[in-house]
């Protein structure tokens, strides 16, 4: 089978998608499939398992955009199915214009993270669904409308099925496929300071990582690694010098996989403070790392971190309650041991084979 791949990030980009994208490239190559990929780029990608086709980011929204469908248009006639991590407008114009069938994976309500960066939104994903402005409004059609184009839309949890169900589209089309656990074998541990919580990610507003910060500063002996890059760092950075933790807070930048696994597995705890979310990659391969995680429950966080057995969770925005429970992993005698011991086990059930196997059974039944 022959699959075109279109995602709107790519590595040296950071994020789940970035991740998952040459992920499942080398996944359906290993299964004798065939795969092509058309992304957007700020330069010349660092990983290429296959054939990857860029659109430059410098240019501007509409005609990038637009590039995207077009090539994503002429590689889709040689491909028997296309599957779409992004960019859901450019693939349901591309895999019309070649009649192929699309299937869509599903990690946010593109409608959402748009009006949040045009300044239409400001409340939760949940207030979102509600009735908006008119621009909100036309962002909602247009992302279900470009939805409705996919035979499948795999989601990564129950959370979002709910959430998309609610936009119209077919229950029946939605499958809920969590992000698999990533195969970790001896992973040497990055060497931090006792106390050290690691976030990994994407800097953005949607992390709400100044909470994180204040968290930080509210404990003496409490430290934070933020592995990844994004566009909150000028002000995050700006954030950790106010609030006086600059010895206790450093930026690494983004970093390969490997790199980002090995922080994750020397952290005593990875730490999570999003304002809103679907399920990240980082909660689960912090978990296979043998890391409990302490998040914020929102969105399917619940789904795969549960409180007081692999993890804990408190309400987003406070820093209060998130250095409370970052007090108690630092403190409370064998809590920590105990969540990490829960940790590894808690993810074996979602291994890459078994999640990236359902998915190409998705795909193939789609090109059928």
């Amino acid at each position: 089978m022959r699959i075109l791949l279109l995602t709107g990030i790519w590595p040296p980009d950071v994020g789940g998608p970035a991740t998952h994208g040459p992920d499942i490239a080398r996944f359906l190559l290993d299964r004798g499939h065939g795969v092509r990929v058309v992304t957007m780029a700020d330069g010349e990608p660092t990983e290429r398992p296959c054939r990857v086709d860029t659109v430059s980011r410098r240019l501007p929204f509409p005609l990038r955009y637009g590039l995207v469908a077009a090539n994503g248009a002429r590689a889709a006639r040689g491909a028997d199915v296309v599957y779409a991590t992004a960019t859901y407008a450019a693939a349901a114009i591309a895999s019309t214009a070649a009649r192929r069938p699309l299937v869509a994976k599903l990690v946010s309500d593109p409608a959402y993270e748009r009006a949040r960066r045009y300044g239409l939104a400001r409340g939760s994903l949940e207030s979102f669904q509600e009735r908006g402005g008119r621009r909100a409004e036309l962002l909602k059609r247009l992302r279900t409308r470009a939805l409705r184009r996919a035979r499948t839309i795999v989601v990564p949890s129950a959370y979002l099925a709910d959430i998309a169900t609610g936009w119209g589209l077919d229950r029946g089309r939605i499958v809920v496929l969590t992000n698999p656990a990533p195969v970790l074998e001896a992973v040497e541990p990055e060497p931090l300071p006792a106390g050290t919580f690691v976030f990994a990610g994407r800097l953005t507003a949607q992390k709400d990582l100044g909470v994180a910060i204040d968290a930080v500063a509210a404990l003496p002996g409490a430290r934070l690694v933020l592995v990844g890059d994004g566009p909150e760092r000028d002000r995050l950075e700006r954030h950790a010098a106010a609030a006086g933790v600059n010895g206790r807070v450093s930026f690494v930048g983004a970093r390969p996989r490997p790199d980002v696994i090995r922080h994750l597995a020397g952290a005593t705890a990875a730490l999570l403070p999003s304002a809103w979310e679907n399920l990240p990659h980082a909660a689960v391969e912090a978990l296979a790392a043998g890391t409990p995680v302490v998040a914020t429950a929102v969105g399917g966080v619940p789904e795969i971190v549960h409180d007081g057995e692999n993890g804990l969770l408190v309400e987003p925005g406070s820093p209060e309650l998130l250095a409370a429970a970052m007090r108690r992993v630092l403190e409370e005698d064998g809590l920590r041991d105990r969540l990490a011991a829960a940790a590894a086990p808690s993810v074996a059930g979602i291994s890459r084979d078994a999640v990236y196997g359902r998915l190409e059974e998705l795909l193939v039944e789609a090109a059928l």
